[in-house]
C-alpha cells in the first residue's frame, strides 16, 4: 500500500517500497540537480536443456560480444548524467547514436519510469565525442539498451531520491512518507512541489554518493508498455535535424569526384581551371579519395564532378570479379575434420555462396567540417565518435583537445556509420580548401565506393546416425570484414588494423557472435578471411545472416533425410526453452504444415543472439505467374506472402519499438535472400543506385506480417536491433527450397540471372540527373 492508504500504482511508489537491489548513485556539483550512476553487475548465463548427444557450449553462449561491450562500458557508467531543469523537465545527453532505431525513445522511457515523470518531459539529445567515455560511446551489436539499462535507471532513481529529500526538508516531513507522480512530490498532508521548484534545492555544491533502489518489474508503468517514438512528429513534419540540416557559416555544398575502380588514386587533374570557372564553383582540390569540388549548390557540384577530367591510378581491387574472389575464397577454406563414414554414419554436405551486399543507408554518407589552422569542428552521424575524433586529429596534425566532434541524428546505418570516412574526408577537404564544407556523397558513391557486406562462402557437414545428429562443422570463409573502428577508441582500432591482428580481431568477433542453437554433438564453427582490398564493414548482424542461413538450410536437409518434420526436428534438438517457445509460437500462429498450392511453401527458422531469441515462419510464392511479373527496370521474382515472427529479448523496454525493429530486420532478410546483391566486375561494382540494387520492394513485401513480442522472460533487456535479419533470411531461404524442391546455395538467388538493369558508367562517376521522372510514375 502507498503512504496514502491507496493501493500502490506503477507510477506512484514510496522510497522504502522500491527494488530488491540497492545501487550507488552520485549527486554531482551543479546549479540544478545533476545525477549519475555507479554500476558493477553482470548477467548470469541461462540454463541449458539436455539432449541425447549434447553439444558443448560455444564461446558466445558463455560470454558474447554484447557482454564484452557491456562490461567494457561499466567503468565509465558514472559519467552518464541526468539533469533536472528548473522547468521540471529532465535532460539526458545519450552517449550513443540515434540512427532510426529508437534508442532516444527507449532511453527516455527508462528515465520517465524511475523518475516518475511524464515521457514528454524527458529531453534526450546526443553527446559530442567524449574521450573520457572509454568503450562507452560506441553504438553497435544491439548493445545500447543492454549496457545503458541500469546506469540510466540508477541515475534517474538518484534524481528522484534527491528530489524527495529536498521536498522533505521543505515540507518538514519524512522523505519515506512522500510520493512522486507525474513530476510532482506530494505529502500525506496535502503539500506538493513540482520537480522544477525543487531542482535547485536538490542540487549539490559537491559530489555526493547516494544509495538508491530501483523499481521492481511489477511496479513498472512505462517500461514494457508500447510507446510511440518521441521524435516521430519532428520526423514526419521535416523538422528533425540531420547532418545536412546543420547550419555552419560559410559551409558550402561539397562533393568528390571518385575513381572508376575501388580505392583508385588521383594521378593528375587535366582541367582544374576550366572547372573552377564553372558557375558557382569556388574550389577544386585533390584529396586522398579523389578530387573535391565546392560550390554554391549541390547541383553545381554535380555538374563540376561530371566535367572533371582526371587521370586515375590503380585501385585496391583492380581486375577483381565475383569469379576471382570466389576462387580466392575457396582456396582459403579451412578443412573439415570429421569424415563422412557411410554407411554406419551418414552425412549432409553443402556449400553456399553469399555475394557482396551494399551497406548504403537511405541517408547519403555526409558530414560538415570547419577546419582552421589551430582547431577543427565536425558534425556527422557517428557511431564511434571517440575514435573518429582521435583519427581526425591525427590526420589534421592537431591536438585532440582542438578537435570537436558533434554527433547528429542519422537517417539509417545498419553498421555503416561505425565508419567515419565522410567525417575524415570532410575534414581533409576543409583543411585543403581553408574553408568550411558541407560534404555529401552521391548515391552512386555509396554503392561503388562505400561499405559492403563482404562476399563469403560457407561449407557445412553434419553427420547423423540412429536418429541423432553426431557432429556439425561449418567453415565460413569471407572477404575480410573491416573492424578498423575497433571498440570505439584508437587502441583497439589500431589493433584491428595490424597485419596480423586484423584476422585475430575478426576471429574474436566471429566467436563472440556465432552460436548454434542446437544440440548437434561435436560442433565447430570457424572463420577464415582473405583479401583486404575492399571497403567492407559490420553490416547489420555481421556474420550471422549468412552463417545462420547455411545452418538452417542444412537443418532442413537433415530433417528430410531422417524422415522428420522440419519444425519438430528443430524443436527436438534446440538447447534452450526460450528458443523452443518462440519456435512453438510461430508454428502455432503461422499454422505450420497447412496445405499449400504447388510452387508455394513455408519455411521456419530460429536464431539466438545477444541473449535474445527469434523464430520466423515465412511463406513464399514461387509460381510462374508470380516470378514472371513484369515491372519496368525491376526484378520481381518470388514473393514472400506471409511472415510470422516471435521475439523474446528478455524484457522489452518498448514493445512497439521492438516490433518496428523486427519489421525492418525481416525486410533486410528478404532482400539479401532473394534480390539484393552487388555484382563485381573489373574492380568495380555494377550497381550504382537504389534503382539497380533490388532491395525489398513493395511488390515483394509480405501482405501478412505478424510480430509477436513474447512475455518478459527476465528483468533485463537483450539485444534486438539485429536479431530478425538472420532468422528471416534463413526462413525465407528454407521456404524457397521447399517451394522449388531445390535447396538454394547462392545468395541472393537472382545473382546469376540477368542483371535487370543497364549499368551506369564509371566515368564520370556521377550519372546525369534523370529527366524522365513523370514517365516513370506508376
Amino acid at each position: 500500500m502507498a503512504a496514502s492508504g491507496r493501493p500502490e500504482r506503477a507510477d506512484e511508489v514510496t522510497v522504502h517500497e522500491m527494488g530488491r537491489r540497492r545501487f550507488l548513485g552520485y549527486v554531482l556539483a551543479a546549479s540544478t540537480l545533476t545525477v549519475a550512476a555507479q554500476i558493477g553487475e553482470s548477467a548470469l548465463a541461462p540454463a541449458r536443456a539436455q539432449a541425447a548427444v549434447p553439444s558443448l557450449p560455444g564461446p558466445s553462449e558463455i560470454y558474447d560480444l554484447n557482454d564484452m561491450l557491456t562490461d567494457a562500458a561499466l567503468p565509465t557508467a558514472n559519467l552518464i548524467t541526468i539533469q533536472v531543469e528548473a522547468d521540471g523537465t529532465a535532460s539526458f545527453v545519450l552517449p550513443r547514436a540515434e540512427v532510426g532505431q529508437g534508442i532516444t525513445t527507449s532511453s527516455a522511457m527508462l528515465i520517465a519510469e524511475e523518475l516518475d515523470l511524464p515521457l514528454d518531459k524527458v529531453k534526450v539529445s546526443l553527446a559530442d565525442a567524449r574521450p573520457e567515455l572509454l568503450f562507452n560511446q560506441m553504438t553497435g551489436a544491439s548493445n545500447t539498451t543492454i549496457s545503458t539499462f541500469t546506469p540510466i535507471r540508477v541515475a534517474a532513481a538518484t534524481a528522484r531520491a534527491r528530489l524527495l529529500e529536498a521536498a522533505a526538508v521543505q515540507f518538514g516531513e519524512a522523505a519515506s512518507t512522500l510520493t512522486t507522480r507525474a513530476g510532482v512530490v506530494t505529502s500525506p498532508r496535502g503539500k506538493a512541489a513540482t520537480y522544477g521548484e525543487l531542482a535547485a534545492k536538490a542540487a549539490s555544491r559537491t559530489t555526493l554518493q547516494v544509495a538508491v533502489a530501483l523499481k521492481k518489474p511489477a511496479q513498472f508503468g512505462v517500461i514494457g508498455t508500447p510507446r510511440g517514438r518521441i521524435d516521430a512528429l519532428a520526423a514526419v513534419t521535416g523538422r528533425k535535424q540531420f547532418a545536412m540540416d546543420v547550419q555552419v557559416e560559410d559551409a558550402l555544398p561539397t562533393m568528390v569526384c571518385r575513381p572508376p575502380t575501388i580505392n583508385g588514386t588521383v594521378r593528375s587533374v587535366d582541367n582544374r581551371a576550366d572547372v573552377l570557372a564553372m558557375p558557382g564553383i569556388t574550389h577544386v582540390v585533390t584529396v586522398p579519395t579523389g578530387v573535391a569540388v565546392r560550390g554554391r549548390t549541390f547541383g553545381q557540384c554535380i555538374d563540376a564532378v561530371r566535367a572533371l577530367r582526371v587521370s586515375w591510378g590503380p585501385g585496391t581491387a583492380d581486375g577483381a570479379s565475383d569469379a576471382t574472389v570466389l576462387k580466392e575464397l575457396r582456396s582459403a577454406e579451412l578443412p573439415l575434420v570429421i569424415p563422412a563414414l557411410d554407411p554406419l554414419v551418414k552425412s549432409v554436405d553443402a556449400r553456399f555462396t553469399f555475394h557482396f551486399a551494399s551497406n548504403s543507408a537511405l541517408e547519403p554518407n555526409c558530414a560538415i567540417a570547419d577546419v582552421r589552422s589551430d582547431r577543427a569542428e565536425i558534425w556527422g552521424s557517428l557511431k564511434t565518435p571517440i575514435v573518429a575524433q582521435e583519427r581526425i586529429a591525427l590526420k589534421l596534425g592537431l591536438p585532440l583537445s582542438a578537435v570537436k566532434v558533434h554527433v547528429t541524428e542519422g537517417g539509417g546505418s545498419f553498421g555503416r556509420k561505425l565508419f567515419f570516412d565522410a567525417a575524415i574526408e570532410a575534414a581533409q577537404v576543409s583543411q585543403a580548401m581553408g574553408k568550411p564544407v558541407k560534404l555529401m556523397w552521391h548515391r552512386t558513391d555509396d554503392f561503388r565506393q562505400g561499405r559492403t557486406h563482404p562476399m563469403s562462402i560457407s561449407r557445412v557437414r553434419a553427420t547423423y546416425a540412429l536418429g541423432e545428429v553426431l557432429s556439425y562443422e561449418q567453415r565460413h570463409t569471407s572477404v575480410a570484414t573491416d573492424f578498423g573502428h575497433g571498440l570505439g577508441e584508437i587502441i583497439t582500432s589500431m589493433a584491428a588494423k595490424l597485419p596480423v591482428g586484423d584476422l585475430a580481431f575478426s576471429e574474436t568477433i566471429f566467436e563472440l557472435t556465432q552460436q548454434s542453437p542446437y544440440h548437434f554433438g561435436a560442433t565447430t564453427q570457424l572463420l577464415s578471411e582473405v583479401d583486404k582490398g575492399f571497403n567492407t564493414g559490420s553490416m547489420r548482424n555481421i556474420y550471422s545472416p549468412n552463417v545462420r542461413c547455411a545452418q538452417e538450410l542444412v537443418v532442413d536437409q537433415l530433417a528430410a533425410k531422417m524422415g522428420k518434420d522440419a519444425y519438430r526436428f528443430r524443436r527436438q534438438f534446440l538447447k534452450e526453452d526460450r528458443a523452443q517457445a518462440v519456435l512453438d509460437k510461430v508454428a502455432q500462429v503461422g499454422e505450420w504444415g497447412r496445405q499449400m498450392p504447388a510452387g508455394t511453401a513455408q519455411g521456419i527458422a530460429v536464431h539466438p543472439e545477444y541473449h535474445g531469441f527469434v523464430a520466423v515462419l515465412a511463406e513464399i510464392d514461387c509460381r510462374p505467374q508470380t516470378t514472371g511479373r513484369q515491372i519496368p527496370d525491376a526484378y520481381t521474382g518470388p514473393r514472400v506472402t506471409r511472415v510470422v515472427c516471435a521475439v523474446d529479448v528478455g524484457l522489452a523496454v518498448n514493445p512497439r519499438g521492438l516490433e518496428a525493429q523486427m519489421m525492418g530486420g525481416i525486410m533486410d532478410g528478404i532482400a539479401v535472400t532473394l534480390s539484393s546483391g552487388l555484382h563485381l566486375q573489373d574492380g568495380h561494382f555494377l550497381e550504382g543506385s537504389w534503382d539497380n540494387y533490388f532491395y525489398t520492394r513493395q511488390w515483394n513485401t509480405p501482405p501478412e506480417l505478424d510480430i509477436i513480442v513474447m512475455p518478459a522472460t527476465g528483468e533485463k533487456p537483450g539485444g534486438a536491433g539485429e536479431l530478425a535479419v538472420a532468422g528471416a533470411m534463413a526462413a525465407v531461404a528454407c521456404a524457397y527450397g521447399r517451394a522449388t524442391g531445390t535447396m538454394p546455395t547462392t545468395f541472393p538467388i537472382n545473382h546469376d540471372g540477368p542483371l535487370g538493369f543497364e549499368p551506369l558508367p564509371t566515368v564520370p562517376p556521377i550519372p546525369a540527373s534523370p529527366t524522365d521522372g513523370l514517365g516513370r510514375a506508376y
